[in-house]
């Protein structure tokens, strides 16, 4: 007999409040004051090819929402939505430039320079195939943070350590929908065994009971000091790259690579089969999931393929400036990670951020 789910109020902290690595944050500020105070770039890895089965298209938009990007883009080139291609949602509350992609038949002409309600048409490329979800190297951000309070040397610091050890590489509360209103609907599916009808609204749920059940393994990593150490048994991550693999074991080298940026332990992206954790990385995660039963089990029911995501995030190229009372933040990551679990080792809780896609 499965597990009744927890109270909805356990869910909630999991997915957002969770521990912080570095103690309480040494600043408070606001971000999103204005949508030029979040900018992202999507970096997608590879070049347009050139082929005639599709146009990637780049978009600017601010204050837009990518469905209703994606949306518009499908009604001029008098397509059905289904067949416009996007590698993720992006964030609404900012200036973003994102790709798309569009059946070519005559796309190009239909999109060359094409404007709407919050967005505009930058570029339009030919391309052989439709843009996958989450087929993009990371995205780019430009961060200003007003009304900076705090001591800058604490500040600087915490930057420091940031830069270099990294931060949890947490599921953003943008997953869980404004104020978790997704887990709401995680516990519906949970209650009454029905999924919601239609493609998006069934992968926001699911999505958001994946992201919860990894948040709690990490967060209890977290709680426990080891989110950024290799325990026995992990699973193994490459960093810049989707190979992982099992360690028995966690001697020094290993310990030394995972300090050194070249590898990482990883938590549970639940489905069925794939690689799972044995020894005590396989005991530590099974403890950590029994506050979100009886998810795991449900999304393997589902068919969903397990996955495996690093527990540490390491920005790149990860550069700062004061001005006056505003900090400028600029670093990349990759793809699926969130520029939010970032912020929160660094800035107050009561930072305001409007709500994203």
């Amino acid at each position: 007999m499965e597990a009744e789910p927890p109270p909805l109020q356990t869910w909630l902290r999991i997915a957002l409040d969770s521990p912080r690595a570095w103690g309480g944050p040494p600043t408070s500020g606001s971000i999103r004051v204005e949508a030029a105070d979040f900018q992202v770039d999507e970096r997608l890895g590879f070049e347009p090819d050139g082929g005639e089965a599709h146009a990637l298209v780049l978009v600017e938009k601010k204050d837009a929402n990518t469905l209703f990007v994606a949306r518009e883009l499908a009604a001029r080139a008098a397509r059905p939505v289904a067949e416009v291609g996007f590698a993720g949602l992006k964030d609404r509350r900012a200036i973003v430039r994102q790709w798309f992609s569009v059946p070519a038949a005559k796309a190009a002409a239909a999109l060359a320079g094409f404007t709407g309600d919050g967005f505009r048409v930058l570029a339009v490329h030919p391309h052989s195939r439709k843009l996958r979800r989450g087929a993009l190297a990371g995205n780019r951000f430009r961060i200003r943070i007003r009304g900076l309070q705090g001591d800058a040397g604490d500040v600087e610091a915490r930057l420091a350590r940031i830069a270099f050890s990294g931060a949890p590489n947490y599921f953003g509360s943008q997953r869980f929908g404004a104020d978790g209103a997704n887990l709401a609907h995680v516990w519906r599916w949970l209650s009454l065994g029905r999924l919601p009808r239609g493609r998006e609204p069934r992968a926001f749920v699911l999505s958001a009971a994946r992201s919860l059940a990894f948040n709690a393994v990490l967060g209890a990593r977290v709680a426990a000091g080891t989110w950024n150490r290799i325990l026995p048994g992990e699973v193994v991550n490459l960093s810049g790259s989707q190979s992982v693999f099992a360690a028995e074991s966690a001697d020094e080298a290993l310990q030394r690579r995972c300090r050194d940026g070249d590898i990482a332990p990883t938590g549970p992206l639940c489905g069925a089969d794939g690689v799972a954790p044995s020894g005590e990385a396989g005991r530590v995660e099974m403890a950590a999931l029994g506050p979100v039963e009886p998810l795991p089990a449900r999304l393997a029911a589902l068919g969903m393929r397990a996955e495996r995501r690093a527990l540490v995030l390491r920005p790149r190229d990860f550069t700062h400036r004061f001005l006056a009372d505003e900090l400028e933040l600029a670093f990349e990551l990759p793809r699926g990670a969130f520029a939010t679990s970032v912020l929160r080792e660094l800035l107050d809780d009561r930072v305001s951020e409007p709500d994203a896609d």
